[in-house]
């Protein structure tokens, strides 16, 4: 019996008779000859049958394909350097495995809301692997850049009771006796926890904000990576930025090039990506939005438009740092050169993509702390677990959450963030 492969490892097997189990996209024929354009999830390929060669089963199964039916071909390798992944299949038997009566996603234009009733099978569109094949990309130069650095990765809490933000934000449910907890935003407040004992970690996982946010770079759930460094200050922590968004950018154009061609990105905006990466203090960012005509005022956070203007100054991403106290987190160490400020940071991708990082130097005092907790009007109670760091053995520390969609729908240059992921959470969509 021919072994059965995948299709990306058919360029190894020029000569060799063998079984494909695949998924029918496209078919052709001319009467005698037909060619079927097939893919199995590794890669696309195109079989060839001689009606002479093949028989009489398969060419009648053959006349009955349609979009998405699921098929067995048998057949030989050969190359061809005009095909997908330099070979073809010349086809000795072809049977039917799954027929596809009526598949909704034809080859025609069809809405973007259609297209989202029908995640489920969308997915299957060249587009839509290609996103998946770069988002995986992305998720696993994390891992990647993490690892080579000798951070240790810690599982942080989906439910809990501590907040992050404010919890007008959150998702809320009943625990048991306990009153009521909260679907995670962040693990931050636990990797601070975790520094402590080993120094560099990061937590990575889905994320969760009940915001009534309809725009383009907005998800409910949503996926996070968020490292916490002992020792690092403000400046360490935009250094480590830089480095780790360089290195998922190149690990991106170095690996995924056949897919960025796919999705059509301009790769000459991504080459640019290289550290350092220019800064730039918020006050001199709400002058520079000025004198480009906005009415952005000093003690406002940037919005989306805002983001924008200013990413479009330069030729990479963009640190924006030190903002007013008032607009930012409870947990952020206050500048000590302007009291007004915060240790903190955004990075805004260019091309109008926005933030992609939230940073911040955490604040190690403990009185200081506990001040700003009771200024939010936050449980102390909830929050006792999270003062004891600074109460045993303070230090200095910060961390940053870089958001993967965002990143990845910057990556492939596509519009919106409910691309980037399989099953998009928005405001009005909990299915499929």
């Amino acid at each position: 019996m021919p072994e059965t492969v995948r299709v990306a490892e058919l360029p190894g097997r020029v000569g060799s008779t063998v079984t494909v189990r695949a998924w029918t996209m496209t078919t052709r024929s001319s009467g005698k000859i037909a060619f079927v354009t097939l893919r199995d999830g590794t890669g696309y390929l195109q079989a060839v049958l001689s009606k002479k060669d093949v028989p009489d089963a398969a060419w009648d199964a053959f006349g009955r394909l349609t979009q998405e039916t699921s098929v067995e071909v048998t057949g030989v390798v050969r190359a061809d350097a005009r095909a997908p992944g330099g070979v073809e299949l010349q086809a000795s038997d072809l049977k039917i495995l799954g027929p596809s009566v009526d598949f909704p996603i034809t080859p025609k234009e069809h809405g973007t809301a259609f297209l989202f009733e029908h995640r489920h099978l969308w997915l299957r569109s060249r587009r839509q692997v290609a996103i998946a094949r770069v988002r995986h990309e992305v998720s696993q130069a994390i891992r990647d850049f993490f690892y080579e650095r000798d951070f240790t990765l810690v599982d942080t809490p989906i439910l809990t009771g501590s907040i992050g933000e404010a919890a007008g934000h959150l998702f809320a449910t009943q625990y048991f006796d306990l009153g009521t907890a909260y679907l995670a935003q962040t693990g931050q407040l636990y990797v601070e926890a975790a520094a402590a004992a080993l120094g560099k970690v990061y937590c990575f996982g889905p994320t969760f904000r009940a915001e009534k946010s309809k725009t383009r770079r907005h998800l409910t759930e949503f996926w996070m990576v968020e490292p916490e460094v002992a020792w690092n200050d403000s400046d360490a922590n935009m250094r480590l930025q830089e480095e780790f968004v360089s290195y998922i950018v190149a690990r991106c154009l170095q690996r995924r090039k056949p897919e960025l061609v796919e999705l059509e990105r301009d790769t000459k905006p991504l080459e640019r990506v290289q550290p350092p990466f220019p800064r730039i203090s918020y006050s001199a960012a709400v002058e520079k939005l000025k004198s480009l005509g906005s009415d952005m005022e000093w003690g406002r956070d940037l919005g989306g438009d805002e983001e924008t203007l200013l990413a479009q100054q330069f030729d990479r991403p963009v640190l924006v740092h030190d903002y007013p106290k008032q607009v930012k987190a409870f947990y952020m160490k206050e500048n000590p050169a302007d009291p007004r400020t915060v240790l903190n940071n955004d990075m805004l991708a260019p091309e109008g993509y926005g933030e992609i990082i939230g940073g911040s130097q955490r604040e190690d005092d403990y009185d200081k702390l506990l001040s700003r907790i009771r200024a939010e009007g936050l449980p102390e109670d909830a929050y006792g677990w999270y003062l004891d760091l600074r109460k045993y053995g303070t230090f200095v520390h910060a961390g940053f959450g870089l958001g993967v969609e965002r990143t990845v729908s910057w990556i492939c240059g596509i519009p919106h963030v409910r691309e980037a992921i399989a099953f998009p959470r928005t405001l009005y969509k909990l299915w499929p």
